[in-house]
């Protein structure tokens, strides 16, 4: 028999039904199946009072490092739908991506999310907490932001860094 560790396996997005990603996460953990809810904290106001809540970062989505027999145990969970194809096949995840969104979410910056993806120069961040993740210049708001897409889902996230922070990619 094959060790779980010796098989391949690539990071998938999956698409949860609406707001079911964090009972996704719950049944992937009990499968026992690696996986990652990218989260972030939001204030949200109610009449009477505020309170910090957690988000997911891609409203819909989990992702799953996982072989295709995870990744097709995965599937029949109440709260997951679909993987997350391209061409008729499950679209693999580059594991700097989730590595990138990991970096991130770590500094707890202020980050706001496209559901485009903008097309600008290829930067490498030189210098601060993100130093060494590499994304898209975008105009947002007359100020330039650096955008590290996660090109599967047709999104990404956006950080408002100075200028002379970042380098062009050739």
């Amino acid at each position: 028999m094959i060790e779980k560790d010796a098989r391949k396996r690539n990071w998938f997005a999956l698409y949860t039904k609406p707001r079911h990603e964090f009972k996704a996460q719950q049944q992937l953990h009990e499968l026992y199946i690696e996986h990652y809810l990218p989260v972030i904290e939001v204030v949200r106001k109610w009449s009477d009072r505020k309170k910090v809540i957690k988000e997911p970062l891609f409203r819909g989505y989990i992702f799953i490092k996982a072989d295709e027999k995870e990744r097709l145990t995965a599937l029949h969970q109440p709260s997951i739908v679909k993987t997350i194809c391209s061409e008729g096949k499950p679209s693999v995840i580059p594991e700097w991506q989730i590595d990138n969104i990991k970096i991130l979410l770590k500094e707890k910056p202020e980050v706001f999310v496209s559901d485009k993806i903008e097309i600008g120069s290829k930067v490498k961040i030189i210098e601060g907490p993100f130093a060494g993740i590499i994304g898209q210049v975008t105009q947002h708001n007359n100020e330039k932001w650096l955008s590290v897409s996660v090109d599967l889902l047709k999104r990404s996230i956006l950080l408002k860094l100075p200028a002379n922070c970042v380098v062009k990619q050739v």
